[in-house]
């Protein structure tokens, strides 16, 4: 942090004033040193400016009917040193000068931090979590399990709602002092002139502020009390609002959302920081992903790793009802970053199955103890819930799928699931089968009299069933329960509910019962209703007892789907009856795993994957024990690098066609957009590595650690050469190879293994194509082999977010990176590797402006940069330089354009195209035939 930067004079003042409002609430608030209550209000978030990101569109009104505090400064260097001394907090090392604002910090630091401050007032926390996990550096790069308790009374950050309207009150940033000559500010002076009586100070600079809020879509509405998306999506996306002391006022205003890159709760920066508020906030509203309005919002408690460690597997899908809307939610435990998805429909949704490929669940429109009319849906299992399908019977209830002898899937369904006590009631009802193929529901078939809705086992000798008796349906010796059978009642006809039976092949029913004398003669004391998991074998006799956790008990026990190691998912219901938690227990250990809070989750179901998604076999290579819990993890929710979603598929990439490939694509994100693998011709067999804001030194470490040890044929390396981007040296948070490298288990595993040069291990790719990643990269690089495909949005005006006179001052970083080209050239030269450095064409309206790109550079100097460029051609003729850009005066047009620095689909066509007929050119002969 530079020593210019000042503190406005108001930031020392540590003591707390109201603010006049429209507010009908004039009744007065207690002060709180150092901060300002803030009356409630409406406020615009957003813009119908589509000069703004799609992000910041539309317009959204909110409104905020209740008062709350807001720290008059950013939080400060001596604030967080009296923390950090009581509450032991990470020492960043950069925080000296007690004035100043405390910057370079992740999401995670501030919650940290409001958490600390909140004890050392002996108030509650904001914040739960299970665990921390810190960088080498002392920053917190994620909180396994973060909860946000808006109903407490709690210091916290701010929602930008608050945020907005705060600084709304008298946003003014002209105060910024700026020297044109040096590109440097003097100083920095701050404040959001309103017209009450006390102001916020540095709203408008000093550092871009947390706030608490997920980003997610606006809707053209009036939201009450809106705090945010429910998650941050595929990219786990944060909000940072306000301005950094070296922005322009011009560049500031309200409405801005993030930074120049994509913004996690792992990202700090020198320009990062936050200020802290405190209060409840009184009925939250969120919205989700399609822009549905929630009232509750579901936490997901449990990450992939932990998923894998009890079952074995990433590939995992919870499913249940969200009881407070109705709906269908589900956790895919396959996406590295933990998203609860919401179907929104005006269906009710009742015990949901999940189908055994994964790929549909059914549900019913009737709970297990509830007699009447049900209805049963089949959808598919994605965040809209498409394809919805309704079997046409009478009615159906408590659907589960099974897979029949001669392959056929089918669910089985009763008629009816009520209270299964009249013995003449339940005869009345009956179990029913009937398959589903191809999104269709077949003929229904009459199984048997009785609603055995517990399940039937796998080899059909034994059907349960709950709702006030246990009972079960046994087939005679040689035979079935549709053929011969008899009914019978186990647990000596005392109460029990909840039953399930275990599908792998060990035929154990599970169910909860009433604190009854045969329960607790086996347990050996008494114990209340539902505190206790039973468990029986194939013969109804108790084989085991599992306790709730202290103040819960069960509630919807059901054995998850594994097929292998069955275990069982339940809720939690707390003394006040309310089902807040979803767990999974271990039969094997009785451990209780908490998956998912909320305010009321009923119907849990777990499906495991009991095959792997990847067809193709990855039998060839060295045999070698690779660890399960690191093999191929390259990405995790731990969100220290913010590109390492794209990182884990180029390595799947790498792995998947290290035998075909002889031509790669390396660079950042104008190459991943602009270059098309798929499209050469010939024997050329291409995958494109590249990744935004990927930087030469890190581009240079994935190719010497993984590209030339495993890429046996490759003859081409086309890498995008980004002229206004060579002073980036590389050393941030979109550097995986960094630092960031130490988050994720996989990259851990390989350095230690010296990147597999001695041999690649059986299993690696398969190993990495069942880990953790995200349905959108795995939708945008899969097909392609590692190209984004993006729509023609035309050139637009060209933007720029950098110093262009940075080569005055970082002419240093820029020789490094020439020195990294040149090494590399030695390293292909020894490899008899071809290179084609591309300059990519961006916006040729750059022409009118002193900078040659986003990222600054004058055009005055770029022609000693493209000599620099040709000195290295002709010391290595290997290395040839394709000029698309030519200053501007390139005929790349709107249509063949994504936005001012990027080509679409039609211009990477084109540069692909013409990268082809370049290589038909020259003399290399590539081994293989192109690959299908």
């Amino acid at each position: 942090m530079k020593q210019g930067l000042l503190i406005s004079i108001c930031a020392l003042l540590l003591y707390a004033c109201s603010m006049s409002s429209d507010s009908s609430n004039d009744s007065p608030l207690d002060e709180i040193e150092g901060m300002i209550a803030v009356r409630g209000g409406t406020v615009t978030l957003g813009t119908k400016d589509s000069k703004f990101k799609p992000s910041e569109r539309p317009a959204m009104k909110v409104s905020l009917d209740y008062d709350y505090y807001l720290a008059i400064h950013e939080f400060t260097c001596g604030e967080y040193n009296v923390l950090a001394k009581e509450y032991k907090l990470k020492d960043f090392g950069k925080c000296k000068k007690d004035s100043l604002p405390l910057a370079n910090v992740t999401y995670y630091d501030a919650v940290l931090i409001a958490n600390a401050k909140s004890k050392s007032e002996k108030r509650d926390s904001a914040y739960t979590y299970t665990k921390a996990t810190f960088d080498s550096e002392g920053h917190c790069t994620n909180l396994d399990a973060l909860v946000f308790h808006p109903e407490l009374n709690a210091y916290r950050l701010p929602t930008e709602a608050e945020w907005v309207l705060a600084a709304s009150k008298g946003w003014d940033p002209k105060n910024n002092s700026w020297n044109a000559d040096n590109s440097d500010f003097k100083t920095h002076v701050v404040c959001s002139a309103g017209k009450d009586s006390q102001d916020f100070c540095d709203l408008a600079g000093n550092v871009k502020e947390w706030v608490n809020d997920w980003a997610g879509q606006f809707r053209d509405t009036t939201i009450t009390n809106y705090v945010g998306s429910l998650d941050g999506g595929d990219l786990g996306e944060r909000v940072l609002k306000g301005g950094y002391f070296s922005d322009r006022p011009s560049e500031m205003n309200v409405i801005a959302r993030g930074d120049e890159y994509t913004v996690e709760g792992s990202t700090h920066a020198d320009r990062i920081g936050f200020r802290l508020a405190f209060g409840n906030i009184p009925n939250p509203i969120w919205l989700d992903a399609s822009g549905k309005v929630q009232t509750s919002a579901v936490s997901a408690l449990a990450n992939a790793s932990s998923i894998k460690k009890l079952t074995g597997t990433h590939n995992a899908i919870l499913a249940f009802r969200n009881d407070i809307s109705g709906n269908l939610a589900f956790i895919d435990y396959s996406e590295g970053t933990l998203s609860v998805k919401e179907i929104h429909d005006s269906i009710e949704v009742y015990h949901p199955d999940i189908s055994p490929d994964g790929k549909r669940v059914a549900f019913c429109t009737k709970p297990e103890g509830i007699s009447g009319t049900s209805k049963l849906y089949v959808r598919d299992l994605n965040a809209k819930g498409t394809n919805r399908v309704k079997q046409d019977v009478k009615s159906a209830a408590i659907p589960r799928w099974r897979v029949l002898d001669n392959g056929d899937t089918a669910i089985v369904y009763v008629t009816d699931a009520g209270n299964n006590k009249d013995e003449s009631a339940f005869k009345g009802s009956a179990t029913w089968q009937v398959k589903f193929s191809k999104g269709k529901f077949g003929t229904p078939q009459k199984l048997f009299d009785g609603a055995y809705h517990g399940g039937i086992s796998e080899d059909n000798t034994l059907a349960v069933s709950g709702a006030r008796l246990l009972r079960a349906r046994i087939a005679k010796s040689g035979s079935t329960i549709t053929e011969k059978a008899r009914d019978t009642i186990w647990y000596d006809k005392e109460q029990a509910c909840n039953v399930s039976l275990a599908q792998d092949k060990s035929k154990r029913t599970l169910f909860l019962d009433f604190g009854g004398k045969k329960g607790q003669k086996f347990v050996g004391k008494s114990y209340a209703t539902h505190e206790r998991i039973f468990v029986a074998d194939s013969n109804g006799k108790l084989i085991q007892s599992i306790s709730s956790p202290s103040g819960y008990t069960f509630d919807h026990t059901e054995w998850a789907t594994d097929g292998k190691t069955s275990n069982i998912v339940a809720t939690l219901t707390n003394a006040n009856g309310s089902h807040t938690k979803i767990v999974l227990v271990s039969p094997a250990d009785s451990s209780v795993t908490e998956l998912a809070e909320s305010e009321e989750l009923w119907h849990p179901n777990l499906w495991i994957e009991r095959k792997t998604k990847n067809a193709q076999t990855d039998e060839t290579g060295i045999d070698f024990e690779l660890a399960p819990d690191s093999t191929g993890m390259y990405y995790n929710n731990s969100g220290a690098c913010n590109q390492a979603s794209v990182y884990r598929y180029k390595m799947e990439l790498i792995w998947q066609y290290k035998d075909s490939t002889n031509a790669v694509i390396m660079g950042a994100s104008r190459a991943y957009y602009g270059i098309d693998p798929t499209l050469f011709k010939n024997s050329i067999f291409a995958i494109n590595l590249a990744t935004p804001a990927a930087s030469l030194w890190g581009t240079t470490e994935l190719f010497y650690n993984y590209v030339i040890p495993h890429l046996k044929k490759l003859k081409m390396l086309i890498m995008s050469l980004d002229l206004d981007r060579s002073y980036n040296i590389g050393q941030n948070a979109n550097n995986m190879f960094y630092k960031a490298y130490e988050s994720y288990p996989g990259y851990v595993y390989d350095m230690n293994h010296n990147y597999w040069k001695d041999g690649y291990p059986k299993g690696l790719f398969k190993a990495t194509y069942d880990s953790p990643g995200t349905s959108t990269q795995a939708q945008n690089n899969r097909p392609t082999r590692g190209h984004l495909i993006t729509s023609a949005n035309g050139w637009g005006d060209p933007t720029i977010t950098e110093d262009s006179c940075w080569m005055d001052y970082k002419a240093d970083r820029y020789n490094r990176n020439l020195q990294l080209l040149t090494e590399l050239m030695d390293s292909c030269s020894a490899h008899k590797i071809t290179v084609i450095g591309v300059i990519p064409p961006i916006n040729p309206k750059y022409a009118e402006t002193g900078a040659y790109g986003y990222a600054g550079l004058r055009r005055s100097e770029v022609p000693d940069v493209l000599q620099d460029l040709s000195s290295i051609t002709k010391k290595y003729p290997n290395f040839i330089l394709m000029n698309e850009n030519k200053m501007g005066k390139h005929d790349y047009t709107d249509k063949e354009a994504h936005d001012y620095s990027h080509l679409s689909q039609a211009g990477a066509e084109k540069l692909t195209h013409r990268l082809d007929s370049l290589i038909k050119t020259l003399d290399i002969k590539f081994e293989n035939k192109k690959e299908k």
